[in-house]
């Protein structure tokens, strides 16, 4: 029984891996498409690039900011539910956090007094954690689609 329990966690293949790459593209193309048809006049073909573009953009960036956390968190066993959810949070959070606050403050903003930019960072915190939700998702979906529970 010992033995048993000594082994359970999850593991994945790498056809199960890129099987994640495509749903977590999917849902973040879906979540694109629904952005585009509530954003104004909504035609069919604006929601069809919607879908595209955020899917391509979506498997991009996991690739490129989430995908290195989770190679860590995965060599170091932490494979679960709460691990995925958590790194694509605060992927998710870190990514439109610096997209909406120029790099974290770092590249030329145009000129604004003090509280403006306050305001600017407290709309910047509370859009990215609405965000981070749907990042977190994200990183569940593609993990149910990539992990099975070994015994």
């Amino acid at each position: 029984m010992a033995e048993r329990v000594a082994l359970r966690g999850y593991d994945t293949t790498l056809d199960r891996a890129g099987l994640a790459l495509g749903a977590g593209g999917l849902v973040g193309g879906i979540v694109a498409s629904i952005l585009v048809a509530i954003g104004g006049a909504p035609s069919l073909l604006g929601i069809a690039v919607g879908f595209v573009v955020g899917a391509v953009i979506t498997a991009m960036t996991v690739v490129a900011v989430a995908g290195p956390l989770w190679l860590v968190a995965h060599a170091l066993q932490r494979r679960g539910p709460g691990t995925a959810a958590l790194i694509g949070a605060i992927s998710g959070f870190a990514l439109f956090l610096g997209g909406q606050t120029y790099g974290f403050g770092l590249f030329a903003m145009p000129p604004t007094d003090s509280r403006t930019l306050m305001f600017r960072w407290i709309s910047a915190v509370a859009t990215s954690v609405i965000l981070a939700g749907l990042s977190a998702l994200i990183g569940l979906v593609m993990w149910r689609v990539a992990y099975r529970r070994i015994y």
